[in-house]
């Protein structure tokens, strides 16, 4: 979805690739808008060293929101997302940490037009979401995107 968008400058068109700071800058920027457009205000830390990327402000409660781009593997039928941040020391070895309760509140991602929020209790390493029931049946632990639309989970704080 975010692999690479076409820019058109006059009769030329140059395909430009997206690293991976700019999917989630995109990420958040969509994020950032669905919630806005719910009416719902938010607040941007001031420099890059919080483990949440904004907080939400729901009816007076504060949420601490990281942003995660999600991907697919199986057609479409699910979206998941990694549930950990990778940093590079000065060495340029990568340390990965995973997210916990005690950082932020939630997970936010956006898959195919629909934002959706995820608390940090419920993941993993990373977290599956499912757009349709698995082939074998199995709905027992299985978690499914329409359960986690940015709306449906707002609802509880009303």
């Amino acid at each position: 979805m975010f692999e690479s968008f076409v820019a058109n400058s006059g009769k030329k068109v140059k395909k430009i690739e997206l690293t991976s700071k700019e999917k989630g800058n995109l990420t958040e920027l969509q994020c950032l808008l669905s919630f806005y457009e719910l009416g719902h205000k938010v607040s941007i830390p001031y420099g890059e060293n919080c483990r949440y990327d904004f907080i939400l402000d729901v009816n007076g409660k504060l949420l601490k929101i990281q942003c995660k781009t999600s991907r697919t593997e199986d057609d479409g039928k699910s979206f998941l997302f990694s549930c950990k941040s990778t940093r590079k020391n000065n060495s340029s070895k990568a340390h990965t940490v995973a997210y916990t309760k005690e950082e932020i509140d939630y997970f936010a991602t956006y898959y195919q037009g629909k934002c959706y929020l995820i608390p940090v209790e419920e993941c993993g390493s990373e977290k599956r979401l499912r757009l349709s029931p698995p082939a074998n049946g199995q709905i027992k632990k299985v978690s499914f995107a329409k359960d986690y639309e940015l709306k449906q989970v707002l609802q509880q704080f009303a």
